[in-house]
């Protein structure tokens, strides 16, 4: 019997690219291939590549290169590029990174198979070719369900799972195998976008915006937690404008309780919410439904008018405060993250400060804080006012400063609160970690319990807050909570 084929995903970048390695994880599991966590055990390494911004790039680069190099020491015999990186500059990419034996874009992922084999066996694929992905369907939101099948959309894949897979219980969902062992997964509420900042580059190789049908996104959050999932997050690019392509823009407010029914699930997150899109009845759905966290991660990106004119975005720093208020209303230990781009084309001393005036009254617990740079393809990179380098890098150390006091400081502010701790990893020697619903995966910060005694990855903890380390928390589990745990555990 031959031995069998192995393939190892490396995945780079945001939420929505590891939905999509899961899902070229389950297609390849499915035809047979061996997954393995190290490239150097795999016949072929498939990097997932990020194509966002200059520093995303770079490192999917040298991730090639690295996985490149096994071929040299170990097993590896091929290294595949796939991803956003791939999408967008396809035979650019191939002819500037040889190293690279096949550049695929996301028109090959229902092949990947097949591409993978003619790749290993010795064969040439063709790199792809770039195109913008705006244009593979209808302008009209309403028009674009009847054309979706057609179309090339990542984490949007067949309701159904080939026979061992998925669990011989239970509903089916899109073919997906996990890649690790996280009691948190990502799943896909939409893909595309159909707004033009005028600093992004995203939509023409994503494509324009197409919402998941609730039930498809349902029977994955039901598959997820079979498997042991007890948080699920919902991204897309703009998780505001779901339904909208369905007929019901207030979709989500439905969506989000019958997820949080789902049996075994003990939290609902939504990311990648737009300020100018929030509306009253989602932030009562997000402030009110048990089991879904009281979060939101509002996409800012500046707050002085002129800026947010030129990057083609609607706001001011009195409408977010305005908007942050009627949230903390409702929810006043709601998490708010945010990021923002500083030294853009234009930016004045005084429109600094006015983003300061901004983070110094927002209280946010979390933020990420970029200098601009030109991305290729976009409205910005033609601004004549561009800002030096030395400026740019100047603001971003003096804004992330900044953010760092302040995210501190509001870590403080809840010394003394009760919070709902998901256990993410037990280790003898740095302890019992987790995260509360303030804090989404990797980018706020996390909980260090006191006390780890009867405690397992996956299990949710009622913590007092006694202590802050920055961003992150340290929280003593409250007695009653640590004997249901113990009990659970049984």
């Amino acid at each position: 019997m031959p031995e069998r084929r192995t393939v190892a995903l490396v995945t780079l970048g945001c939420a929505r690219n590891e939905v999509d390695s899961e899902e070229l994880a389950g297609r390849l599991e499915a035809d047979g291939w061996q997954l393995v966590e190290d490239a150097a055990d795999a016949d072929v390494a498939v990097v997932n590549t990020c194509g966002f911004v200059e520093a995303a790039k770079k490192d999917s680069v040298d991730a090639l290169l690295e996985a490149n190099d096994l071929k040299d020491h170990g097993r590896t015999q091929a290294v595949v590029a796939v991803g956003c990186m791939a999408e967008r500059y396809g035979k650019e990419l191939a002819e500037a990174l040889p190293e690279a034996d096949g550049v695929l874009g996301f028109d090959d992922y229902a092949d990947i198979s097949d591409r993978l084999q003619t790749i290993l066996s010795g064969g040439i694929h063709a790199a792809h070719t770039p195109r913008d992905r705006r244009k593979l369907l209808p302008i009209s939101p309403a028009e674009r369900q009847e054309s979706a099948a057609a179309v090339a959309l990542p984490g949007h894949g067949p309701a159904d799972l080939p026979e061992g897979v998925a669990p011989a219980s239970g509903p089916r969902a899109p073919l997906r195998r996990r890649l690790d062992g996280s009691p948190v997964a990502s799943v896909k509420l939409a893909s595309g976008c159909d707004r033009r900042c005028s600093f992004c580059a995203i939509p023409s190789f994503r494509g324009s915006f197409i919402s998941r049908r609730p039930s498809d996104v349902l029977n994955e959050t039901r598959w997820l937690a079979e498997q042991g999932v007890k948080e699920i997050m919902l991204v897309s690019e703009n998780n505001t404008s779901y339904g909208k392509d369905l007929g019901d823009i207030r979709l989500l407010e439905s969506l989000l309780p019958e997820l949080a029914e789902v049996d075994g699930l003990e939290r609902v997150r939504v990311s990648y919410l737009q300020p100018a899109e929030m509306r009253p009845g989602l932030i009562d759905v997000l402030t009110s439904t048990p089991k879904v966290a009281p979060y939101f991660d509002l996409s800012f990106q500046h707050s002085a008018p002129g800026v947010l004119r030129a990057m083609r975005r609607f706001g001011d720093t009195d409408r977010f405060l305005e908007l942050l208020d009627t949230i903390r209303t409702k929810a006043p230990e709601a998490g708010v993250r945010s990021n923002f781009i500083v030294g853009f084309p234009g930016e004045s001393e005084s429109d600094l400060a006015e983003l300061e005036r901004f983070l110094n009254g927002a209280r946010l617990d979390a933020i990420g804080v970029f200098g601009y740079s030109d991305e290729e393809g976009t409205e910005a990179a033609t601004y004549a006012d561009k800002l030096d380098e030395d400026v740019v890098a100047e603001r971003l150390a003096r804004v992330s400063r900044l953010a760092e006091d302040l995210v501190s400081q509001r870590a403080e502010e809840r010394l003394g609160e009760t919070v709902r701790v998901l256990v993410e990893s037990v280790d003898e020697e740095e302890g019992v970690h987790g995260r509360a619903a303030h804090q989404a995966p990797e980018t706020d910060g996390q909980v260090l319990l006191t006390s780890g005694a009867g405690l397992s990855v996956g299990r949710m903890v009622e913590a007092k807050v006694v202590g802050t380390e920055g961003v992150d928390l340290v929280a003593e589990p409250l007695t009653g909570s640590l004997a249901c745990s113990e009990e659970a555990g049984r």
